[in-house]
């Protein structure tokens, strides 16, 4: 039985060479004689010496395999990469920042090896050193997208994952170039089981992920898989329409049947209420535009990622 092990990276040159031993423990302390161990690792057009460091590791290590990206296509891609590279019956994503343990692998592949489950999945149970912010915003997205979606996308919930090669199979037939894994994950099913772990700091180097970055991924998230802005903005619609026609209909009877007028007009008000119904209109025309926007991206067909280089199977 083959297990890869699949490593995106960019910009990782700090943590690689300590990321790549911990594999290698896991490697020499799995004595059964039926396993091997492929490491597959995915550069995402990185800047430093992270494609050296990668080059010099298959050199001395004939279990590591390579994809190198023309530029950086983000983590989405270099995950999609890695699993079409890898060849293993069990395949497991981690980052290179050491912030998904990779001493939970050999627990990870005994409950998988009972056959009861199809997925380990990881799942931190607290956001200790992260912002505040980012973490309280982080649990809101999850809130918001679990009431919108239905599928249920765990708190916490990491791309660290073991998986069987049919899962992985499945996972690949999507190829929508927008990918938001987290909600694909949950969206092909099978059969999950959660490994539960305290917050890790990164081994080395800064976290890639800025707020707006984020921020970006929650939307491209939503957007994957739920309308429920396109129906937010039709309800929206209808509620202010409904408004209006009940501001038109009150003040007919305020003027035609009572017969009372205003001296002053209201035009602060009046400019206020237009201020208002225009903004919404506009934000309305966005959620839209970010729906044909993805349907614009995704008719063009356009590849997921270019490689540049690749090791040899």
């Amino acid at each position: 039985m083959l297990i890869s092990l699949i490593v995106p990276c960019y910009n990782e040159e700090g943590s690689l060479p300590i990321l790549y031993e911990a594999l290698c423990n896991v490697r020499r302390e799995d004595t059964s004689p039926d396993r091997s161990y492929e490491f597959v690792f995915v550069n995402d057009g990185s800047r430093d010496k992270t494609a050296q460091i990668i080059k010099s590791l298959a050199e001395s290590d004939k279990s590591v395999k390579y994809v190198f990206f023309s530029r950086n296509f983000g983590k989405e891609a270099a995950m999609y990469a890695g699993m079409q590279k890898a060849k293993g019956d069990y395949i497991a994503i981690l980052d290179a920042d050491m912030q998904d343990p990779p001493s939970l692998i050999p627990q990870m592949i005994q409950d998988l090896d009972t056959g009861d489950y199809d997925i380990i999945a990881a799942r931190r149970v607290t956001r200790k050193g992260e912002p505040m912010i980012r973490s309280f915003f982080a649990r809101r997205f999850y809130k918001m997208i679990n009431r919108m979606c239905d599928i249920e996308i765990a708190d916490g919930a990491r791309d660290f994952r073991l998986m069987r090669r049919e899962v992985v199979d499945a996972i690949l037939s999507l190829t929508e170039r927008q990918r938001f894994s987290k909600g694909i994950f949950a969206w092909v099913g099978f059969r999950t089981k959660w490994v539960e772990h305290e917050n890790v700091e990164r081994a080395a180097g800064e976290t890639k992920w800025s707020f707006w970055k984020l921020f970006r991924y929650a939307v491209d998230g939503i957007v994957s898989f739920t309308t429920a802005p396109l129906r937010l903005a039709t309800y929206s619609g209808f509620f202010f329409a409904f408004l209006g026609f009940a501001y038109l209909v009150y003040y007919f009877i305020r003027a035609i049947i009572l017969r009372i007028y205003n001296e002053v007009p209201g035009y602060p008000s009046l400019l206020c209420f237009i201020l208002f119904i225009g903004g919404l209109i506009l934000m309305c025309l966005g959620i839209l535009g970010e729906y044909i926007g993805r349907t614009y991206i995704e008719s063009k067909g356009r590849p997921i990622y270019i490689p540049s280089e690749e090791s040899k199977d």
